[in-house]
């Protein structure tokens, strides 16, 4: 009688943490997303890649972590003092780990720390676009 009491109470728990897995997933997709993955330790180059959902929100780029409890977002980055430090295709299992036809971006922050970001084309288009535009109130010189 015990044992079966805590095989149901490890059911609905089990059942209770993918309930809030999917429920916040679907919020996170309903908002608008894309897929995007991040690994901010880059010393083993074929591990720490985390597959989650990016949004743009004026200043920041938020971004999701697929299987995560948090209600909020589990990285921030900001447009400001954000910069490219390399751009390069995936390399051996990487390859398997990633999106499919995703390229990876190398970042810099201002505060020294790096992030690698891998996303398809089409969102990488969408993110150097939203990396490079003024912000709102500050004036960007003109090319020509």
């Amino acid at each position: 009688m015990e044992i079966t009491l805590v095989v149901i109470g490890l059911l609905t728990a089990i059942v209770a943490v993918l309930a809030w897995v999917a429920i916040r997933w679907r919020r996170v997709l309903r908002a608008g997303g894309i897929n995007v993955a991040l690994r901010w330790n880059d010393e083993q180059d074929d591990l720490g890649w985390h597959l989650g959902i990016g949004r743009y929100q004026g200043e920041r780029f938020v971004w999701f972590r697929v299987l995560s409890l948090r209600r909020g977002p589990d990285r921030v980055l900001y447009r400001e003092g954000l910069r490219i430090a390399q751009r390069r295709e995936p390399a051996g299992s990487e390859v398997y780990a990633l999106p499919s036809g995703a390229s990876v971006l190398r970042c810099e922050s201002s505060r020294g720390d790096s992030i690698e970001i891998a996303m398809a084309t089409g969102a990488l288009t969408g993110f150097l676009s939203w990396l490079e535009s003024a912000p709102p109130g500050r004036q960007v010189r003109r090319a020509s």
